[in-house]
């Protein structure tokens, strides 16, 4: 039986790292003077990347243009090798500016989307930390936040990204201030979960330049009447997406969540959500038609399926990261699952 675990990630885990830019306007780092000439943002375009999150991130600026009578922001697209760059719908792009020109640029924003974790370019990584130790702005949408990491230029900083890659990229950087925001703004660093929260960031980066009046205009025009701050949750809650309205059964799959690298055995589980080890088992059957060790072993596998496809953690360190005490024992239950062994799936990806 196909278990619902897809719906599920280790990210769920309840935030504990508060944003401070959530209730307080920061000043952004950048030596841009507004009335002098237009504020240009650079869209650094990758192959794959997610049309919605390029959408959200530059529609906010014409729009500022269109509201104000006059060109607050320009932007210009580019790509690595100064190529087209087709999004993950087909459509291609192509650059309007060179990638050598970037000083020219008082933003970069990276947008990208499948396939980013296989991204490993010495060039790049090395003129992001370039962009990094300037002044102008640097961020991104989505997976973009992967080959921020990797460049090296979000170590003690904030960052985010979309749910889906949270827990991957927590496993592979754990040095990382990795949350759950929509977006995070700290000094000349901005990092979006991607979707439609890169239109609350843009709008959040709008209402610091120029004003909350403005900000509020867009937002109406967007059919955006509520201007998300970067606390807003990603994801609609665990009832909601599983259709789960049973709080014990909840709490069960909250505290498996939170375990899954140190697991705990199911009556355990039951004695921390406060009912016994019969009725635990009992509701899962009753819900999904399976015992809880299966369901609890379903979502470990899981996890570790996304840090198989998205990381370059060895395997050893994604068995550990999941629970298992041994490589042979995560491949014997991973093949049973997925039918293919962990090094399959990894040689598929690539």
């Amino acid at each position: 039986m196909t278990l619902p675990v897809s719906a599920l990630t280790y990210c769920d885990k309840p935030r504990i790292v508060k944003n401070i830019y959530a209730t307080q306007k920061t000043k952004i780092m950048t030596p841009h003077d507004h009335a002098s000439s237009p504020f240009t943002v650079g869209f650094l375009l990758f192959p794959n990347f997610a049309m919605l999150s390029f959408s959200s991130v530059i529609e906010p600026l014409r729009i500022a243009n269109r509201l104000s009578s006059r060109e607050l922001y320009r932007w210009e697209l580019v790509s690595l090798d100064d190529q087209v760059v087709q999004a993950s719908n087909g459509i291609p792009f192509t650059p309007t500016r060179s990638l050598v020109d970037w000083r020219a640029l008082d933003a970069v924003i990276l947008v990208a989307g499948t396939g980013t974790n296989l991204i490993a370019s010495d060039r790049l990584f090395k003129w992001l930390r370039e962009v990094g130790r300037s002044r102008l702005l640097l961020g991104s949408t989505s997976t973009g936040s992967i080959l921020l990491a990797r460049a090296g230029v979000l170590r003690h900083k904030r960052c985010t990204i979309h749910w889906e890659d949270q827990a991957n990229l927590q496993e592979e950087y754990p040095d990382l201030l990795v949350t759950n925001e929509l977006f995070e703004i700290e000094e000349n660093i901005l990092t979006c979960s991607g979707g439609t929260a890169g239109l609350d960031m843009m709008l959040s980066l709008i209402d610091r330049q120029q004003g909350s009046d403005l900000a509020k205009h867009i937002a109406d025009q967007c059919i955006h009447p509520d201007i998300r701050p970067a606390h807003n949750k990603q994801r609609m809650s665990l009832e909601e997406r599983l259709g789960v309205h049973n709080p014990a059964l909840a709490s069960a799959i909250h505290v498996m969540q939170s375990h899954i690298e140190d697991t705990i055995n199911c009556e355990h589980i039951a004695g921390i959500i406060g009912i016994s080890h019969r009725q635990l088992q009992r509701l899962f059957k009753e819900h999904f038609g399976v015992t809880p060790a299966s369901y609890y072993l379903s979502m470990r596998l899981d996890h570790g399926d996304n840090l198989l496809r998205k990381t370059s953690l060895d395997i050893i360190n994604i068995a550990n990261a999941t629970g298992f005490s041994s490589t042979s024992h995560f491949s014997k239950c991973y093949r049973k699952q997925y039918g293919l062994s962990p090094r399959e799936r990894r040689k598929a990806r690539s």
